[in-house]
């Protein structure tokens, strides 16, 4: 039963605050009202790095594992689920509040700047990519994001019980009151975490850098709060172990730091191998050249995902561009094709006036124009006359472009998996690229693997037509196995990885999957094959599947 309880008068203090017990007020050496302003600043700095250090998780996971919707619900929802469960373990520290503050932030600092590199060198050596190790270690990228995304909302959680404790012995007020200002400093923070760390930390820094400079701001703050303001509520003992603490934290991040380089380069060939020429963050992705040299074909990477490879290439983009060009092409766009190939195939065809190639990137395209394995591929197609080359996302430009403006459109887009390119792959996007074809005009997409993820491939096909065209769907097999590839970074040497690739051809009226006649003739693709694609691709037909919409994606 629960005893009535009498409200205690207007301005007395709380039982906890008794003068002579360990949450009596607090001996500052400066004024009640600075020691408060610096408890908030504080709290703001603090929580500016907490929710770097969660972002970090997402953004790192998402690249390495993939699936970003996926990878930011296990780390947002575990982290949040750990907060709580870490205000409740705060309770107990409440009477060694500067204490067990300090020790909180050394090891949050500690926790959450290492957090990249740690899940970066497991990725490398111990996943997908990882090799020999196989078994439970094939797991511990996930394993790790799961853990330190519980280690750093346990000890986020932490903070604010304890922060209340100490803002409250600087001086009381109501416990309303007090908590509006720690959430106010502790929610600005966050605002100033949240755009530093797109804006200022990735671009400049990159991940793993970012997360140990995030660490150490968080240990020079935290220890600076405590033994600075606090430091007459710690014994000697106490001091001087959150002084070593501190330091020790500062030594390994530093250290970290300036062996950063060499870790990311020890990591970058065990995940690529040994021969990466080019290895660039630009403002979209990572963009990973290898090989390119006498016996080593060139890949290209984006992301992690092979997304070119010089083995298999050419029958990718000979079943991408050709069958779309069997009619009138003297105006052609490109979507995507950064890299210059797709454009190569469609420049072979005699009567093509003018390429616009639209791309994301403009890193890839420097790439295609400057790299000399590249360029060589692509047989220096965007130092044709007829190619222009437009840096922008093909959603919004279509958007803009004039009707009715082009023959063919070629939609040479990632993997429809991938959670950036969703939209790419939408019933309105290719409502817009119906809107830019010319009478007569076709649209080819490529829609992912046929036999490894039909229902993406069918569900491609469905969303198509749903933006009122006639399809023709069919597929090419000789896909490289090799290398992790796809939305989901399946290793290619697992049975359920790519083999082939799957292609839509799209029209106002029933198109053919036929090679034009009067076209020069494809090195590797012939009609006997385009057939036998149609064919295959028939055979794991997935019937009334729904479209993908912006509102309601279905990849």
């Amino acid at each position: 039963m629960i005893e009535p309880h009498v409200p205690a008068p207007p301005g007395s203090p709380p039982p906890w605050s008794a003068p002579d017990g360990p949450g009596g007020p607090a001996r500052l050496p400066v004024r009640p009202g600075t020691g408060r302003f610096l408890v908030l600043a504080g709290v703001f700095v603090c929580a500016a790095c907490g929710l770097v250090y969660e972002l970090e998780l997402v953004a790192l996971a998402s690249y390495l594992m993939g699936d970003s919707v996926t990878q930011a619900s296990v780390v947002l929802s575990v982290m949040v689920f750990a907060m709580g469960i870490g205000s409740l373990a705060a309770k107990r520290l409440r009477g060694l509040a500067a204490a067990g503050f300090g020790a909180v932030e050394a090891t949050l600092a500690l926790v959450g700047g290492c957090s990249a590199l740690a899940l970066y060198a497991v990725f490398a050596w111990t996943g997908d990519w990882g090799g020999d190790w196989g078994g439970v270690w094939a797991s511990g990228p996930r394993c790790l994001l799961v853990a330190f995304s519980l280690a750093t909302g346990l000890l986020i959680g932490a903070e604010i019980p304890l922060l209340m404790e100490l803002i409250q012995r600087i001086r009381r007020e109501d416990a309303g009151g007090a908590v509006a200002d720690l959430f106010a400093a502790d929610y600005v923070g966050a605002l100033v975490g949240g755009l530093a760390f797109p804006f200022l930390l990735l671009p400049f820094l990159g991940q793993v850098t970012g997360a140990l400079l995030t660490g150490a701001v968080n240990a020079v703050v935290g220890g600076a709060l405590v033994l600075g303001l606090f430091r007459r509520d710690l014994s000697r003992r106490a001091r001087w172990l959150l002084l070593l603490g501190n330091a020790l934290v500062l030594a390994i991040l530093a250290s970290a730091a300036v062996l950063v380089d060499d870790f990311e380069r020890a990591a970058r060939h065990a995940v690529y191998g040994e021969d990466v020429r080019v290895a660039l963050q630009s403002g979209v992705q990572e963009v990973v050249l290898t090989g390119g040299t006498p016996g080593r074909p060139l890949d290209l990477f984006l992301d992690g995902r092979l997304r070119v490879s010089g083995r298999d290439e050419l029958r990718y983009h000979e079943a991408l561009v050709h069958p779309a060009m069997n009619g009138p092409h003297a105006r052609v766009l490109i979507l995507g094709g950064g890299d210059g190939l797709a454009a190569r195939e469609v420049l072979r065809h005699p009567g093509v006036d003018r390429v616009d190639v639209v791309e994301l990137d403009a890193e890839v395209v420097r790439l295609a124009r400057t790299d000399p394995a590249l360029s060589a591929l692509n047989q220096h197609a965007f130092g044709d006359p007829r190619a222009h080359v437009t840096t922008g996302d093909a959603f919004g430009w279509l958007r803009s472009a004039p009707p009715a403006a082009y023959d063919v459109v070629v939609s040479d887009l990632p993997d429809p998996g991938i959670t950036a390119s969703t939209k790419l792959y939408s019933q309105e996007f290719y409502g817009l690229a119906r809107r830019v074809l010319a009478p007569g005009g076709r649209l080819v997409v490529h829609a992912g693997p046929v036999a490894a993820s039909p229902r993406v491939y069918w569900t491609v096909e469905a969303t198509v037509r749903a933006a009122g065209f006639r399809t023709a769907p069919y597929g090419t097999g000789g896909r490289h196995a090799g290398f992790a590839v796809g939305p989901d970074r399946t290793p290619a040497d697992r049975s359920d990885a790519p083999r082939d690739w799957g292609f839509v051809l799209a029209a106002r009226t029933e198109p053919r999957a036929r090679l034009d006649p009067d076209g020069p003739r494809p090195r590797v693709l012939t009609d006997a094959s385009l057939a036998a694609g149609a064919r295959a691709a028939r055979e794991t037909r997935i019937a009334g599947l729904p479209a993908s919409t912006l509102v309601h994606p279905r990849y």
